[in-house]
Formats: structure tokens, sequence, C-alpha cells
């Protein structure tokens, strides 16, 4: 068959891009003209997919008679080794020409979304396409219109849960804010309460850590819809992975190149957060806005911008969202990285005299908005049930219950190497850049690496001394002349 070729697989990290590698010699690449870059439709029974053409040259690791192919096209199309698979052109995708109208300022409509939202998932546009895309919208190129049509968009591609008209709460942070993990602690207190709160996380792509990674150190994550109702209909919350249950499948594509492209539109950042809201079944939501100079969200304007969009979506697609504007100027907690950030979670849960001040406070004060919402009676008593919880161990039993019935808990350890940096001179700590704090907890091996990560031992407003220890670097590698070469090179990254 001159069409086909035997698969292979090439066993690179190419994230959710597929890419396929062929011989430059190939007979398929010369008789259907493929060059680099060029997209290709692989067919292997009765599945498919549209993948990205990397040539392997002359004298390379790929034999001129297969083609290999990355982990996310190898799993995507459930291959074995010793497949043969065709290869074609594909047809074109017909939303460029939606992408094209609005790079032109037009305005879209949710056929138009839709449309490429489909061809998103199904990887008819390549990463340029849909760079084009962002860059269209960036800013705040879509109005409330276009949100609420990518919004729906989004959420009809994928499920929807539906949990018989009963109230079910969530939250969700906009991010920008190293190690501020406290969704484990809200979704114990609230569940604690006896409300449902079925609380979907991402991982990390850019950061140290997500929820979902700090979570997965202590309990499963990757959980399937089924597992994931049978646990709320247990335990009444639980904390999963987002990316294994098909709710709002498109938002990572979108997120990967954002990242890439380091800059937000206002509205797709609204339809990614609600879009997932609606399609776990969430009918009330509280969505926290940290706000600092180095946060996701810098200034009091941009946060009013964002919370005016958040809000007038919600209700047009049916959901009851309020709004918790808080300070973004530092990390929370002492952890940044996934099992760092696990401990301070734990500390929290309980009780111990040493567990982060600002994390328990935050983590109160959301589960008392939440709790307040959850009543509908108006009255402000929320937080006084929350910390009550907290502070009784309810919450901590209830946290340990969640685990179980994912899966079971097990007890984060930390990492077999830490380094200490040290004040330079004597002074005061007088503010953190939470993105090179990222950026260092990043270079240690985090998120990759669970237990790496940065260990603050100050706060803003502390005095030191000259020596006196700063924060620690934490590896699951040897070699702290390594740990402080990658704190150097952060501390050079603005």
């Amino acid at each position: 068959m001159t069409d086909t070729l035997a698969i292979i697989p090439a066993a690179i990290d190419t994230y959710r891009q597929p890419v396929v590698y062929m011989h430059e010699d190939c007979h398929i690449c010369r008789s259907e003209g493929f060059a680099a870059q060029t997209r290709i439709r692989i067919d292997l029974g009765s599945r498919w997919l549209i993948a990205t053409l990397n040539v392997v040259m002359r004298g390379g690791w790929l034999n001129v008679h297969a083609a290999a192919l990355s982990a996310s096209a190898w799993e995507a199309l459930g291959a074995s080794e010793g497949d043969r698979a065709r290869f074609s052109h594909p047809e074109p995708p017909a939303s460029t020409s939606a992408i094209r109208a609005k790079a032109y300022d037009g305005r879209l409509n949710e056929a138009d979304f839709a449309g490429i939202v489909r061809d998103t998932l199904e990887n008819r546009l390549s990463d340029l396409e849909l760079a084009a895309f962002f860059a269209a919208c960036a800013g705040e190129r879509m109005d409330t219109r276009e949100t609420v049509s990518l919004t729906r968009a989004m959420q009809a591609a994928g499920a929807t849960l539906v949990w018989g008209g009963r109230a079910i709460l969530d939250k969700h942070c906009v991010g920008g804010l190293p190690g501020n993990r406290t969704t484990p602690i809200v979704v114990a207190i609230v569940a604690a309460a006896g409300h449902l709160i079925p609380k979907t996380s991402s991982r990390a792509i850019t950061s140290p850590a997500g929820t979902a990674d700090t979570m997965e150190v202590m309990a499963p994550v990757a959980l399937d819809t089924a597992a994931l109702r049978r646990v709320v209909e247990a335990e009444g919350g639980c904390i999963v992975w987002g990316g294994g249950i098909h709710l709002s499948p498109a938002d990572d594509h979108f997120i990967r190149i954002e990242h890439v492209l380091d800059f937000d539109s206002t509205g797709q950042l609204v339809a990614s957060i609600l879009s997932k809201k609606a399609a776990v079944g969430a009918t009330r939501v509280l969505i926290d806005i940290p706000v600092g100079p180095t946060a996701k969200v810098r200034s009091a304007h941009a946060a009013r911008v964002l919370g005016s969009m958040l809000i007038s979506v919600a209700e047009a697609i049916g959901l009851h969202v309020e709004l918790h504007r808080s300070d973004g100027s530092a990390p929370v907690g002492r952890g940044i990285g996934p099992v760092l950030e696990a401990m301070d979670v734990l500390a929290v849960l309980r009780r111990n005299a040493d567990a982060p001040a600002d994390l328990r406070t935050r983590a109160i004060d959301l589960a008392g908005k939440l709790l307040d919402m959850a009543s509908g009676s108006g009255l402000r008593s929320g937080r006084d049930l929350a910390q009550s919880l907290l502070d009784s161990g309810a919450a901590e039993a209830k946290f340990m219950a969640i685990c179980a019935a994912q899966g079971g808990f097990r007890e984060p350890a930390p990492a077999f190497q830490s380094t200490e940096i040290t004040a330079p001179t004597a002074g005061k700590v007088a503010a953190f850049n939470n993105r090179l704090i990222a950026r260092v907890a990043k270079l240690a091996g985090a998120p990759r690496q669970k237990s790496a990560g940065v260990r603050l031992l100050v706060r803003s407003g502390d005095r030191v001394e000259a020596g006196e220890p700063l924060y620690e670097i934490h590896a699951e590698t040897p070699g702290s002349s390594n740990m402080r070469a990658a704190m150097r090179r952060a501390s050079q990254i603005s």
C-alpha cells in the first residue's frame, strides 16, 4: 500500500501537540509533497488524527520505511508497534476564515467559536493559526457577547456533569501566586459542612505546581467521571484532575499556546474559567482574584475589568458567581512545589502550631464566603462555621475521607537535597517577586520532580541580618552548587 507506513513510538513528549516524524527520503513525503511543518492526517483503523510533520534528515535516527509518532499522537491513536497507518492531506480547517475575520476586528458568533473549538480538538489548526486567533483576541478585543459564545462553545465540546438539581459549590483562583494552595482546605471545610463541591483542577503548565499536582502527592487524582461521582456522592467533595474527564477539553490546548505567547485575553480567561465551572455542574461559584504587581492581575483596574466580565458572562450562562479580591503581593504559605505545598496544606488541616497563618486565613475566608453563598440567607456567618470545622478537626477528617475515596492517602515525602539561600546584607524584606520565586522553584525541578521547589523562611516586613537564611531550594538530585546556579540565573530574569 503506497500510502501507508509502519509506525513506531518516537518516545518524544510534545505535550498535547501530535507530531509525526518521517525520513526525508520517505516515498510518501515525495509523492504527497510533504515537507517540514506540513499538517498530515493519520488513519489507523477507525481512529484518526491530524499531526504536524517533522522531517528526519539522512543519517538520522529514523528508517526510511517507518514513521514515528510523538507520545501524544501514539496514545491518541491507540497504536501498537508493527501497525501500519495511512497518511494523507487533511481537509483545510473551515474555521480559518473566522480567525481571519477576527484578525480584522470582526465579531464572531457562537457557530464561529464552535468551529474554532472543534478544529482545535481535532488538531486541524496549527499552533501558528491558534496563535493568530489569540493575538486577534488579545487584551479586551472580545466583547461580552463573544465571550459568552466562546464559553458556551468550550463547554459544549465536552461533557457536562448533572447533579439532579442540587446546589453545587465551586471555587477558582485566577492564579499568579506561588503556593496559594487553598483548594484542598476549602473543599474539606465545605464538604464537612454537608455541601457538595466536586472540584476539578489543572496540572501545572508553566507554574511550579497546579492544584492537581499538589493533591496527587497525597491521593490519586486521575479519576474518570464515574469515579468522581462516586467520591462526591460518598463524601460531598473531591479534588481531581480535570484533564481526565473531558470537561471543556479545548482549554488545555488554548492554555498551551497562551503561555508561549505570554499574554492573556480577558475574554478567553473568562471563558476558560466559566466553561469548566459550567461543565462540572456548578451552580454557585466563588472566584478569587489576587491583585499584586507580580501576580497575574496587577492592578485594581484590571481586577475590575475582569470581575465585571466574569459576572456578566456567568449571568448569561446561568451561573451565580461572586468575587473575592485578595492580596497578591507575595507567595502564600511557605512551600512552592507539589510536596512542599502539600505539607503546608496538611499543617493547616492538622492544626499544627507552625502551620502557615496566611494560608489558613485565606482558606477560612474563602470557605466562609462559599458557605454564605450556600445558605442563601444573606447572613454572613459562614466564616465562623468554616473556622470551627477547621479547628475541631472535622475538616481534616473529611479531607482524609476524600483521599481514601479517591484511592488512598499518601504522606508527602520531602526532598533529599536542600540548600539555604542567605541574605547578602542586613535589612528588611520589602517585597517578593512572585515570578522570580516561581522561576527558582521550576529550575529546581518542580513540578515534574514532586519534592522539588522552594521553602520560604521569611515574610514581608521581616528584618534579617547578613548571612541569615531567606529561603531553601529543594531538589531530588544532588548538587547544591547547581541549585545556587539556578537561583542566580532566576535572579537575572525580570
